[in-house]
């Protein structure tokens, strides 16, 4: 049967043999009723797990009320939102921008850069990711996302991650600002030496540089701590958040400095959809889970319990095992999409990061008897490649 996904869609995903339509917790199910338990949360979305039951309610409560209400008006629900963000709010900023994506809260924060600096230039990492969108797609690493639309935005430099004195080198007086992921996500799950991030921080300082954290893959209690640049003990001037943020329904929060927020005048940066009244209850359901519910304490314990296992994995296929909590990578010393697709067949969705890195983000509501699934599916696909590989 021909599928409007293959002959009307834009093909732009490489597409899983499956379809999936139902969700809960930890798990999906597919049209065929098969149950897998989802390690990629639609690439990092449903960290709560999927129809989570507050988020739920919220949405369905807000749905019958209002659903639209721009950003001139003011909201009862954006009210609510804004008041649990700010108890979640990183330290050192003051200020939020709401739009709809990750994308959008990065092309906020280069907007936020060059209006406050009144400078274009800006380093980035070597292996970053920050979106697809034309300023965002300017400060993502890999050739094959930049290439196919050059001419990128003007300016922006790449240092590798984490060369204090690389990135040091790059740093002069056009430089407005550094963006950085504390932990980098389609990169390869690359976690930075310990002082780094400090080290970054007094940089930017010296230089009068803003800093800028992309926390939308690694924030929001994904690392066992809130915001996952707490764990190297800095401030950011700026982050951008989405992914999780709405519990599954899209939203996007660019926090900065009040001084750095200010320097927006009205109608410089707008949108239609940010801050909806249903975007908005969303978010606030999920930071209610998120605080209320025990889940980043959740997210230590299951990650600890992942990583120590994946460590024990004997195979001359794997090389290192990596991440904080439930952002976690195997690096691989072949492609890992036979895995990626061997693991489905046994019932877990595990993601790449690259080619050659297993990438898992589960929800923080997974269970150790879900977790010790994962191990075992994904170590006898591993397995089994180097079976393959080899022989044997």
């Amino acid at each position: 049967m021909s599928r409007l996904e293959d002959t009307f869609l834009a093909d732009t995903f490489w597409k899983r043999p499956v379809t999936l339509v139902k969700g809960k917790g930890a798990k999906v199910w597919d049209s065929q009723g098969k149950e897998y338990i989802d390690c990629s949360c639609g690439y990092g979305v449903a960290l709560l797990g999927h129809c989570h039951p507050r988020v739920v309610e919220a949405i369905r409560r807000q749905s019958e009320r209002l659903i639209t209400c721009h950003g001139s008006f003011y909201n009862d629900a954006r009210e609510e939102c804004l008041s649990k963000l700010q108890k979640i709010k990183p330290d050192g900023t003051e200020k939020v921008f709401l739009s709809n994506s990750g994308a959008e809260a990065v092309e906020t924060a280069i907007k936020l850069v060059r209006k406050f600096t009144k400078k274009k230039g800006i380093v980035a990492m070597v292996n970053s990711f920050h979106g697809k969108t034309m300023g965002a797609l300017s400060l993502t690493w890999n050739a094959k996302y930049r290439e196919p639309f050059v001419p990128l935005l003007d300016g922006v430099k790449f240092a590798p991650y984490g060369k204090i004195d690389k990135l040091r080198a790059l740093v002069d007086e056009d430089v407005g600002a550094i963006f950085v992921e504390p932990v980098q996500g389609e990169g390869g799950i690359n976690i930075p030496p310990p002082d780094y991030l400090k080290q970054v921080r007094e940089l930017c300082d010296e230089k009068g540089v803003l800093l800028v954290l992309d926390e939308v893959q690694s924030g929001f209690g994904r690392t066992g701590k809130m915001w996952a640049h707490q764990h190297f003990g800095v401030r950011p001037d700026i982050l951008c958040s989405s992914k999780a943020l709405g519990g599954g329904f899209p939203i996007g929060a660019t926090f900065a400095r009040a001084d750095i927020m200010d320097s927006l005048k009205r109608g410089e940066h707008s949108n239609t959809f940010g801050g909806n009244p249903l975007a908005c209850a969303a978010c606030a359901g999920a930071i209610e889970a998120l605080l209320e519910d025990g889940l980043v304490e959740n997210a230590r314990t299951m990650g600890d319990l992942l990583k120590n296992g994946f460590s024990q994995i004997e195979s001359k296929l794997v090389r290192e095992v990596r991440g904080l909590g439930l952002m976690l990578g195997i690096d691989m010393r072949f492609e890992v999409m036979n895995i990626i697709l061997k693991s489905l067949e046994r019932g877990v969705i595990v993601l790449e990061a690259g080619k050659t890195v297993l990438r898992l983000l589960p929800p923080l509501v997974i269970t150790k008897e879900d977790v010790q699934k994962v191990l075992s599916v994904v170590s006898e696909s591993i397995k089994e490649e180097e079976r393959r590989v080899f022989g044997g």
